[in-house]
């Protein structure tokens, strides 16, 4: 394992657990999602920290980042940009929006309407930006952090299967534990809220680290048990959306992100196992008739990581 690996994503977990307490795991995960240079949804009811993560993960990076309040009036052009004439030279320039960073925190998403989510789709695949038969590419490394609410559905619009297949990983942060929360309380005050959070990497050593995790070693049987991961939620008959190959991807690149943050320089089925509930359950999607006997994704997808054999030796 490289020490520039292990230097990063200690720096990275310990710099934004000194923000989010409680939560070791879950940004763990998170800094495992931006070492495949992946965009992470956090899933959670308000006030548990989701943008707290999302702005600590972004400012622990000594890039540029953005932050963009989504709102049902918010239009694709306040995210990518928009051409603006110039009376002086009387020419069109490209003012370029938000998107133009390196890291993204798009707020409260599913507040946006379709048509704007949908501005993001070209970006977060292909890392760049078409306008007027342009395209014009975004900064490296680059991620979308968003946030969303499950249960507040006033108002919003939910993502659709594109749009959730773009997103990594999708993670809750779910309440802290009782004394967790009663250190919080010990600790505020009202200059807690204005903290900000030093920088412990830059762009350019993070693109190098994301480069190096990509290397990591993946044995055929490891990549054989990905694949019949995905099969068995494609045939599944309470399912009418399985993992899609763009799926089976971001669960391997996962899969080496979680063993270099465990400092292992190879990957094991533990790691995909570990990693698999939150890159699939958000890619699956339930028939009516499921959802009407209250099944829920997450249940199912546990129950064909038990069933589906694990790999004994390299070759499966």
């Amino acid at each position: 394992m490289s020490g520039e690996i292990t230097a990063v994503v200690q720096a990275l977990v310990n710099n934004v657990d000194a923000v989010v307490r409680g939560k070791h795991h879950e940004i763990r995960m998170a800094v495992a999602c931006l070492l495949t240079e992946g965009h992470l949804l956090l899933d959670d009811v308000p006030g548990t920290g989701k943008t707290s993560l999302a702005k600590a993960i972004a400012g622990s990076i000594g890039g540029t980042w953005k932050r963009v309040q989504f709102t049902p009036d918010l239009l694709p052009s306040d995210i990518t940009g928009v051409m603006v004439y110039d009376q002086s030279t009387s020419v069109f320039n490209f003012r370029e929006g938000p998107v133009f960073a390196n890291v993204l925190i798009g707020d409260e998403i599913n507040r946006g309407s379709p048509k704007t989510q949908s501005a993001l789709l070209e970006v977060m695949e292909e890392r760049q930006v078409t306008t007027d038969g342009v395209a014009r590419a975004v900064p490296r490394p680059f991620f979308v952090v968003a946030t969303q609410n499950p249960r507040d559905f006033q108002g919003t619009f939910p993502l659709p299967d594109v749009q959730l297949d773009r997103f990594t990983m999708r993670i809750s942060l779910g309440y802290t534990d009782h004394n967790t929360e009663v250190r919080v309380l010990e600790d505020y005050r009202r200059s807690s809220r204005d903290v900000s959070v030093s920088a412990v990497t830059d762009a350019e050593t993070l693109e190098s680290v994301i480069g190096q995790v990509d290397e990591l070693e993946v044995a055929p049987g490891v990549h054989d048990y990905i694949v019949r991961i995905a099969e068995s939620t494609r045939g599944h008959p309470d399912l009418r959306l399985g993992v899609s190959t763009r799926g089976t991807i971001a669960l391997l690149r996962a899969s080496r992100a979680w063993a270099a943050t465990a400092e292992r320089d190879y990957v094991t089925p533990d790691d995909v196992q570990d990693v698999a509930p939150s890159v699939c359950s958000h890619r699956i999607a339930l028939t009516p008739e499921a959802e009407l006997r209250g099944s829920d994704t997450a249940s199912i997808l546990a129950n064909l990581l038990d069933e589906v054999p694990v790999p004994r030796s390299r070759e499966g």
